[in-house]
């Protein structure tokens, strides 16, 4: 699954150390969830949305790079 935890900290304009901060865990936790090298657990999920006041669909919709990766993917098939 691809999260778009990093591409809505940028546009709320806030970091990864307010996130860190607001979660009370590891600069290098939040680091993997925003690098997609691994997902937060979705309770987790519901305190990001939270923090970033959007609705939880917004961190779990995939990019426009990410569907267009996947369409080329089934073309080539």
């Amino acid at each position: 699954m691809i999260n778009r935890i990093g591409e809505v900290l940028k546009e709320k304009k806030a970091g990864n150390k307010d996130l860190v901060k607001f979660l009370e865990v590891k600069k290098s936790t939040v680091s993997r969830w925003v690098n997609n090298k691994q997902q937060p657990p979705l309770g987790t999920l519901n305190r990001i949305a939270e923090f970033l006041r959007v609705d939880i669909r917004e961190l779990l919709h995939p990019s426009d790079w990410s569907n267009s990766k996947v369409e080329e993917f089934k073309k080539s098939k």
